[in-house]
């Protein structure tokens, strides 16, 4: 017998058909089966359905997280695949993408396989893991990039580990041509960064702190830029954080660069006033920068210069968060604030909700070359349901992840999650709490 589902009168969000308005989704066997809009013919009948009513809610398709870290295999004591997908859910996320980062790093097609069995098992999501560009992460050699895709990487990033070596970057893009995956490229200099632990500037001065230069930054996203073009290769850039960066991508872009960019919601909410305090849960690479930092972030976004939402979501044990500044590591843990930080774009008036929901699970799911990020008839029924005016205080120990760091403790945030669908099960946000 199918199943069947309705979810009515919902303020309906969906880029990919242009859709914008109020009506109602018949779900069948874990499938969309039709979208129906207020005026569209006669009502859906739902007596004999199980009915979810979405009035005054907006819903759309499940955001693509295509930059996270969800620890497993190796550093279960930070996160697991079951925790950080349940996380996940939690913030409206029905698909990740986990960096190869792991113990042992995700650079063969074994490792894969374990991610993808271990997220079939265990995983309340959509699990796509990424493989590492080079063995090891130690950018010295070409990783395994052919067997891995087969296996079922999306798309391949040393990550935290930037490739200095420009001829082994090239070689992995023209790689990326014969794969049609995208190699994303964590932009650091890391001569220039080597000793920091923040943004370099007066306030790392006054803590006495040992700075990151934006610049950093900025020479390797040209670098990677001019490969691209050499090349030809699929070049995504992560987490942008500067000025400068937004401003050498979209002329890139205006150039016909075959490249795409992400932001996270911390580089356009926060600045680097956070850290103020020695706050650790503010530390993160690339760092928090300057106002104006944010502000081209921004833009960024508005202008289209700035493909996609990603959280870099990056749990860390609440001991080691703990130490020391300069030794605490980098990461803030993002799935659970993640749409509501996002939906202060559509708040301050930078992006629409159409434009936002694109970011967040359109264009991502099209760079992954995944059959996500869309309502589409036959598509399968990965949904978001938000209540846009609804207010509540972050509380980290009530996250689901393990990782309890965020620099948005206390923060009164408007706007959030309240039912996520995956897999075919329907999960109620609200009544996901972890401690």
């Amino acid at each position: 017998m199918r199943k069947t589902m309705l979810i009515k009168n919902g303020h309906i969000v969906d880029p990919s058909q242009d859709i914008d308005g109020i009506g109602d989704i018949i779900i069948e066997d874990g499938k969309i089966k039709e979208i129906k809009l207020k005026g569209q013919g006669s009502k859906t009948k739902g007596q004999e359905m199980e009915t979810i009513d979405a009035s005054g809610l907006y819903v759309f398709p499940g955001l693509v997280d295509m930059h996270t870290h969800l620890r497993e295999p190796g550093f279960e004591h930070k996160e697991t695949i079951k925790t950080g997908t349940l996380a996940a859910v939690r913030g409206g996320i029905t698909s990740v993408c986990c960096m190869p980062n792991t113990n042992p790093v995700n650079d063969n097609r074994t490792v894969t396989e374990f991610i993808l069995r271990k997220a079939f098992d265990e995983g309340s999501c959509n699990v796509y893991p990424i493989g590492a560009i080079t063995k090891g992460q130690k950018g010295e050699e070409l990783a395994e990039m052919g067997m891995m895709r087969e296996e079922g990487c999306v798309a391949f990033s040393d990550d935290g580990m930037p490739i200095m070596n420009g001829s082994l970057m090239r070689r992995a893009l023209e790689y990326s041509k014969t794969f049609n995956v995208p190699i994303i490229s964590h932009c650091e200099d890391l001569s220039l960064s080597e000793g920091g632990s923040m943004n370099e500037g007066a306030l790392s001065t006054q803590l006495g702190l040992r700075g990151i230069p934006y610049a950093s930054e900025d020479v390797m996203v040209a670098r990677d830029i001019i490969l691209a073009e050499l090349t030809g290769g699929r070049l995504h850039i992560a987490h942008v954080s500067t000025e400068g960066s937004v401003r050498l991508i979209r002329q890139a872009k205006e150039r016909g660069a075959n490249i795409t960019a992400e932001t996270c919601p911390h580089y356009f909410t926060v600045t680097e006033d956070a850290v103020k305090g020695y706050n650790t849960n503010a530390k993160v690479n690339p760092p928090l920068r300057r106002q104006k930092d944010v502000e081209a972030v921004r833009e960024g976004l508005k202008d289209g210069t700035i493909d996609i939402i990603a959280t870099d979501h990056a749990p860390h044990h609440k001991d080691e968060k703990l130490l020391e500044f300069d030794r605490a590591p980098s990461g803030i843990s993002g799935f659970e604030t993640a749409l509501s930080l996002s939906l202060m774009l559509v708040h301050y008036g930078v992006l629409t909700m159409s434009r936002l929901v694109e970011k967040t699970a359109l264009h991502p799911a099209k760079i992954l070359g995944i059959d996500k990020g869309t309502l589409k008839a036959g598509s399968d029924a990965d949904i978001a349901i938000a209540d846009m005016n609804k207010e509540f205080k972050v509380e980290q120990d009530k996250f689901i992840s393990k990782g309890k760091n965020t620099p948005f403790e206390g923060w009164k945030l408007k706007g959030m999650p309240v039912i996520t669908i995956c897999k075919g099960k329907v999960y109620d946000c609200r009544k996901l709490i972890g401690g």
